[in-house]
């Protein structure tokens, strides 16, 4: 399918470890004890699926399948941004940590996107 070996090579797959490491360090971290089951149960499983998702997609023998995923990745790319969102409501975090949040989003999203784009294009060919 292309010239990558593993999907550890895909940059969105790279950057959604970032965003996963991040969400772990900088905002799990953070929450209180109380959120343990709600919370921090939720972004934990969001953030992780991103990455989750173009791995498997990776994996799939069409394009399509490869393309669905990438958009189940971007929509819990954009759920660990409004858990992020409410982190900050509810005065978990600072504002610095909903701006690192958002700048690793904004680039995983780019980078996403373009790879579904490119999924797009082969599909076509």
């Amino acid at each position: 399918m292309s010239n990558f070996k593993s999907f550890e090579e895909l940059g969105c797959w790279k950057e959604s470890r970032k965003l996963r490491n991040f969400v772990k360090d900088a905002i799990i971290s953070k929450l209180p004890n109380s959120e343990r089951y709600e919370l921090t149960s939720q972004i934990k499983r969001y953030a992780r699926s991103v990455g989750n998702n173009i791995a498997e997609g990776y994996g799939r023998f069409h394009f399509q399948e490869n393309i669905q995923f990438c958009r189940i990745a971007r929509g819990s790319l954009d759920e660990t941004l409004d858990h992020g969102i409410i982190a900050l409501d509810e005065g978990y975090i600072s504002e610095e940590n909903l701006k690192e949040l958002r700048i690793i989003h904004n680039k995983t999203l780019l980078i996403l996107n373009g790879y579904i784009k490119y999924l797009k294009n082969q599909k076509e060919k």
